[in-house]
C-alpha cells in the first residue's frame, strides 16, 4: 500500500446514486489473476459504447478529465456484492480518493484495507463540489489525511469521519498484516517480560 498523508488532486464527477460494485467492475472481470488490468473494466458498461469505443459522454473519457486522482459520486456508492476487485479497479485507475455523501459498508471496509480513502461528506458539501467541477474540469482538491479535513476550491475546510486503526494504517501505508509485524518486537519484548502466560498459552 501506498502511505496516504497530504495531496491534492483533479477531481472527476460520476454524480449518479447507488453505484454497485458491479457497475463499478463487471462480474466478468473477476476471473482475472492480475489486478493490475482491472482498471480497464472500471464502470466498463458507461465507458464504452456497444462497438467496443470509448463513450464520449462519460465523466471519465472527456479530456478535462485526465489525470483526475479523486472520483465524486452520489450516496451508497459500491452498494451491491462484496467485491474487493472494485477498489482495486479504482485504484488502477489513479484514484486515491473517492468523495461521496454515504458508502456501502463492505465497500468502505475494503477501500480502507486495500489503501483507497472513502470520504463521506454531508449534501452541501458534496453539490458544492459537483458546481466546482460544472463550472472548472480542472477543479482540485485537497486531501489531508492526518487531520481529517477536505479543502474545496472556494476555500471552505470540512472534517470527514475515519476511525484511528484505519487512518494509522492509510498514512503509514500498511495492512492489517503490515501492522501487525510492526508490533514485533513489542510481541517479543511483551513474551519475554511474561514467561509464565506465554507457556500457559502453549499448552
Amino acid at each position: 500500500m501506498n502511505p496516504i498523508t497530504t495531496f491534492s488532486g483533479k477531481a472527476v464527477a460520476v454524480p449518479a446514486e447507488n453505484i454497485d460494485t458491479d457497475q463499478i467492475i463487471p462480474a466478468r472481470w473477476l476471473k482475472v489473476t492480475d489486478k493490475s488490468g482491472l482498471a480497464d473494466g472500471l464502470f466498463e458498461s458507461w465507458r464504452y459504447l456497444a462497438d467496443g469505443s470509448p463513450n464520449p459522454a462519460f465523466p471519465l473519457n472527456k479530456p478535462e478529465a485526465a489525470g483526475a486522482t479523486v472520483l465524486v459520486a452520489g450516496r451508497n456508492f459500491g452498494c451491491g456484492s462484496s467485491r474487493e476487485h472494485a477498489p482495486w479497479a479504482l485504484q488502477g485507475y489513479g484514484f486515491t480518493a473517492v468523495i461521496a455523501p454515504s458508502f456501502a459498508d463492505i465497500f468502505r471496509g475494503n477501500s480502507l484495507k486495500l489503501g483507497l480513502l472513502p470520504i463521506a461528506v454531508d449534501e452541501e458539501t458534496y453539490h458544492e463540489l459537483l458546481s466546482h467541477i460544472e463550472e472548472d474540469p480542472a477543479t482540485t482538491v485537497t486531501v489531508d489525511l492526518p487531520n481529517q479535513r477536505v479543502m474545496l476550491p472556494g476555500g471552505r475546510t470540512v472534517t470527514f469521519p475515519l476511525d484511528s486503526f484505519a487512518k494509522h494504517c492509510l498514512v503509514n501505508g500498511v495492512d492489517q498484516l503490515g501492522f501487525l509485524q510492526q508490533q514485533s518486537a513489542a510481541t517479543v519484548a511483551y513474551e519475554a517480560a511474561n514467561p509464565a502466560l506465554v507457556n500457559t498459552h502453549a499448552k
